[in-house]
């Protein structure tokens, strides 16, 4: 891939509606990215010393439209699932776009991932997107109006903030969606990368992902990777797609992921209650990844900053209710090193 000058902003390529999709090239702290204004998505993201790309995506528009599984995307209004594809909210019922059997998963078929956002500004190692999600929207109640910044800052760190604004009272939780591979790029499966998480207990779900019981002690099962550990050690088929009740408030670090072959190793901090590990174990895309990469079974894996899947429906679970006159905001760090 090649990679424009720091800051620089350009047409990448147009919709099949013919809207232009610009692409923003960032470098800082020894990470380059480049962000598309496509759903506000990290295209790629490199770090000084290690060749391969630490994200999945595209090297061609085209494939985003049709073939992407919210690669590097902002997922929203609500991330995750809302069971039934309805909640109440001060007693009016909502429906939502019911775009994953019956759910609604992501803000819906055209959620912000799948919107054009607008670039509001924009320097050598940040930018800042726009979108604005009227009311109705997928069946959101308020106009509400979002942001997302991508900054590298500091050393080796990816800082993702994600705010937003409404004009009635509606429910938004935003997360980021990148695919994070630290060996080689989405090549070869995550399943032999180590993982740790600052958590006790997870939401045990049903099969429809749907949460099914409060927290669940995490001690015993395959879910307990409150000591560092291969992701495929306990279960071999690897196959996560659950939300981690994190331990603690404000920004603290909730996770570390490693490769140990490659020596890469990320961090991640954040603000949100709950992180959704997917090590997306059906992979298989069927068009070429970054540099031609085939991406098949476990080819990358998501650390989804949240709240809680299904939280809209259930009391006990922390809130994602926006009001007017309120600033929803939420940051998450990841934090990239390499050894050796």
């Amino acid at each position: 891939m090649v990679m424009g000058r720091a800051g620089s902003l350009e047409i990448w390529g147009y919709l099949a509606s013919g809207e232009p999709v610009h692409r923003v090239f960032l470098e800082g702290g020894g990470l380059r990215a480049q962000v598309i204004t496509r759903g506000a998505s990290v295209q790629a993201l490199h770090l000084d010393g290690h060749d391969a790309p630490l994200t999945l995506g595209f090297d061609r528009l085209d494939y985003y439209e049709t073939h992407s599984p919210f690669f590097g995307a902002t997922a929203g209004r609500f991330a995750n699932r809302i069971a039934r594809a309805r909640f109440t909210l001060d007693g009016t019922e909502y429906r939502l776009d019911n775009n994953d059997n019956g759910q609604c998963l992501h803000g819906g078929s055209k959620g912000f991932s799948e919107r054009l956002w607008t670039v509001e500004e924009t320097g050598e190692s940040h930018v800042v997107l726009r979108l604005d999600s009227a009311d109705g929207d997928m069946g959101f109640p308020g106009n509400l109006t979002a942001r997302c910044r991508y900054e590298l800052a500091g050393e080796g760190e990816l800082r993702v903030t994600l705010t937003a604004q409404t004009d009635a009272p509606t429910i938004c939780a935003m997360a980021h969606h990148s695919y994070f591979n630290l060996e080689d790029g989405g090549a070869g499966p995550v399943t032999d990368h180590e993982m740790g998480i600052h958590a006790n207990t997870y939401l045990p779900v049903d099969s429809l992902l749907i949460p099914v019981s409060p927290p669940a002690r995490l001690r015993g099962t395959k879910f307990d990777f409150r000591e560092m550990r291969r992701i495929d050690a306990i279960d071999a088929n690897a196959s996560y797609d659950h939300n981690f009740c994190l331990e603690g408030e404000g920004m603290r670090s909730v996770a570390e992921v490693r490769a140990p072959r490659s020596g890469v190793a990320m961090e991640v901090l954040t603000t949100e209650p709950g992180l959704q590990v997917f090590t997306a174990p059906a992979m298989e895309v069927a068009v070429p990844g970054l540099g031609g990469r085939h991406y098949g079974h476990h080819a990358g894996m998501c650390m989804e900053t949240q709240i809680w899947p299904d939280s809209p429906n259930q009391s006990d679970y922390p809130s994602a209710v926006l009001r007017p006159g309120e600033r929803r905001e939420q940051c998450t760090v990841y934090r990239f090193s390499k050894s050796g």
